[in-house]
């Protein structure tokens, strides 16, 4: 599973929180989860994703604030929200 680039599981039904182990996936660099049910804070393990470029958690239920992690994604170009009560 390390060498996972993309990861789409947009458009279903997931509930639950984002696995802290995501934050192990060195490889990847598009990860798209909106317009599911997800809940909970974002993980700050997310910014430890070094290659990752796109990230999509619109349309979920997440709380919290952003990590302050996410400003060490240096290769992060697109980044959508929308539609959480951050």
């Amino acid at each position: 599973v390390s060498a996972l680039e993309w990861l789409d599981i947009t458009d279903n039904v997931f509930s639950g929180t984002i696995p802290t182990e995501f934050g192990q996936l060195s490889s990847l660099t598009y990860l798209w989860m909106g317009n599911n049910q997800l809940t909970g804070t974002i993980p700050s393990e997310l910014g430890q994703v070094s290659a990752l470029e796109w990230l999509d958690i619109t349309d979920n239920v997440f709380s919290g604030t952003i990590p302050t992690e996410f400003g060490q994604l240096s290769s992060l170009t697109y980044l959508w929200m929308g539609n959480n009560q951050l």
